[in-house]
């Protein structure tokens, strides 16, 4: 193998599976190390930089991050990544002061959001500074998108979602509330904006079309039903209720109905634990709340008398399983459940009824537009998509990352420059040794489980919709909780010429990951490592040859903890240990490619 390339800015970058794992890249172990120092508002800040609403994130983020968490490698739970955040945004100090400003003079260009969900704001966040005046349409009275309208006040309190949407709207975006946008093509011609940013989400609940659906005012779609909690037109349910569906929306329409008067809450699932969509968390969460979620059952038809729902009845089915998929289905049986509402959490949909069709958008058979996955632009230039509205429902972290790139093609499309033209990553590498032993972050190994959030007693949760259910982590489980972090923006970096190969580094090393052998192809390489190859997701690192013996280093980044052993155990500093931080583009970049900064010769 040819010697690694750790200038590619992706190298070190993939190895910090947290930030590779998040959509928008977050640096999360340095926002992980500032909370231990307490020093919250830096935390909140680095933050803010790619995920924009560190306080909403920190409470109802997808945590993809979390699942990709090297502490996972070693021990069962990976760091709370995304309650950490919430710490960050609970305990900063004001922000305003730190936070962008849009210029005094603008430059010229209007720019239209549709929709002001995620990711139209996050488009306003990185144009704004930049000079554009950028006007959101938003049809509801309130901003957030989804983030107001689907996801419960017991879980995002309206406080937060007006504080941080405020950040935005107060660098002098034009929010028109109550101004659902009528005709694309008034926008893009009498209305004279330079760009068109969509993010009006996927805000068509899927119907169910079994018999009785349409024979009672009592079978609700969830995302509706959502709506009109969130805006006080909903304050009461009967009390047995059906949700229909397994997704994170699904999970919000079991726990509002108990807090709007439900006794008996029951999620149908069509297949069984392991295909459900819901994250976990709210799996336990709604579980926790005595929620029943009852398996295999399929819709088959809803019972009415007089208009009022009475029951629903159900197809039992089985399954033949082969390497994780189904492969035939039966049905077993039927079984009828009685309840008093029904509430469908099946999907949703895109829907662009303001989008003229002779445009030159073009839309998939699934009524999808058709969107560049990189620079999301659709198939007229100048009018671009982001969120649900580009891909269908997803996440808001999604659409955060959705509104970065999608910024940065609006901005050079107003410049007249190719959209297809990415600006390039970097990254910089910064030592942290301090004397020959010392180092300027905590490497100890802390064996504590992960942290549990507090959460409000169960009865005092269900008095008011609106109470906040989790509590967030206090002192001393934060103080806890940051130490399970293991640094994995600190990389092992190995300096070839300096090694004597005195094999210390071997011998100290905890997990085995390396190993001084003679060069070969990666496969071949791959079955003479010390310790055997779990996975081949990331790379093996290969240094240039050794002086003496012309052997290489080989470095499993798969297993590596970043401990850092081996640089305290190195006789001739061969070793390293540097903070590699990865520079994310955004629309204020500068677009010149950034290359890599080492400190110093690393192969």
């Amino acid at each position: 193998m040819e010697p690694t390339d750790t200038g590619n800015p992706d190298y070190f970058h993939k190895v910090v599976d947290c930030q590779w794992a998040c959509p928008a890249h977050t640096d999360v172990p340095e926002y992980i190390r500032l909370i231990a120092q307490a020093r919250f508002t830096d935390a909140y800040l680095v933050n803010r930089e790619s995920n924009v609403f560190p306080g909403i994130l920190g409470r109802v983020c997808d945590r993809p991050c979390e699942p990709a968490c090297r502490r996972g490698r070693v021990e069962d739970k990976p760091v709370a990544i995304c309650r950490l955040k919430r710490v960050a945004a609970d305990h900063r100090d004001a922000v305003a002061a730190l936070l962008p400003k849009a210029p005094p003079k603008g430059n010229g260009k209007r720019i239209a959001c549709i929709g002001a969900g995620p990711a139209s704001l996050t488009v306003a966040n990185d144009l704004l500074p930049l000079g554009y005046a950028v006007t959101i349409f938003e049809r509801w009275g309130l901003s957030g998108g989804l983030m107001r309208t689907n996801i419960p006040a017991f879980r995002l309190p309206a406080a937060v979602l007006d504080e941080e949407i405020g950040y935005i709207t107060s660098m002098g975006a034009e929010l028109k509330l109550n101004s659902p946008v009528e005709s694309l093509k008034a926008l893009l011609g009498d209305e004279g904006f330079d760009a068109v940013f969509i993010g009006s989400g996927a805000p068509k609940g899927k119907e169910l079309n079994v018999p009785g659906r349409a024979d009672s005012d009592r079978v609700h779609i969830g995302i509706d039903w959502l709506h009109s909690i969130a805006f006080g037109h909903v304050e009461k349910i009967g009390e047995r209720v059906l949700i229909i569906g397994v997704g994170n929306t699904a999970m919000d329409c079991c726990r509002s109905s108990l807090r709007l008067g439900a006794k008996n809450v029951k999620v149908m699932a069509r297949k069984s634990r392991e295909f459900f969509k819901a994250s976990e968390w709210e799996l336990e969460d709604a579980e926790s709340e005595g929620v029943e979620i009852l398996v295999n059952h399929s819709p088959k038809a809803i019972q009415t008398s007089a208009g009022r729902v009475t029951g629903m009845l159900f197809d039992l089915l089985d399954y033949d399983l082969e390497g994780g998929r189904i492969t035939n289905e039966r049905v077993v049986g039927e079984k009828l459940i009685p309840c008093d509402d029904v509430i469908l959490a099946i999907g949703q949909e895109n829907a662009f009824p303001f989008i003229e069709r002779d445009l030159g958008i073009e839309f998939d058979k699934w009524m999808v537009p058709k969107v560049d996955p990189a620079t999301f632009q659709s198939t007229r230039p100048g009018v671009f998509f982001g969120g649900d509205a580009a891909f269908g429902p997803k996440n808001i972290i999604w659409a955060v990352e959705h509104g970065h790139q999608a910024a940065i093609s609006i901005h050079r499309y107003c410049e007249g420059r190719e959209v297809t033209e990415r600006p390039a990553r970097g990254v910089t590498l910064a030592s942290r040794k301090m004397g020959i032993h010392e180092w300027s972050y905590k490497n100890d190994y802390n064996p504590v489980e992960r942290r549990l959030v507090p959460h409000v007693g169960l009865a005092e949760r269900f008095k008011k919709i609106r109470i906040e259910v989790e509590l967030g982590f206090d002192a001393a489980q934060t103080a806890l909780e940051v130490q399970r972090c293991l640094n994995c923006d600190i990389q092992t970096v190995f300096a070839a010429p300096l090694c004597i190969e005195c094999d210390a580094c071997i011998d100290i090393c905890p997990v085995d990951c390396l190993t001084m052998t003679e060069n070969g192809s990666e496969a071949e390489l791959g079955t003479r490592l010390k310790a055997p190859r779990r996975s081949t997701e990331q790379a093996l690192y290969v240094s240039a040859p050794l002086k003496q013996t012309g052997r290489v280093m080989v470095k499993d980044e798969d297993l590596c903890v970043h401990c850092g052993l081996c640089a305290e155990r190195c006789p001739t500093a061969a070793w390293d240990m540097q903070k590699s931080t990865v520079h994310i583009p955004h629309a204020s970049f500068d677009e010149a490619p950034c290359q890599a900064t080492p400190s110093r010769k690393t192969a």
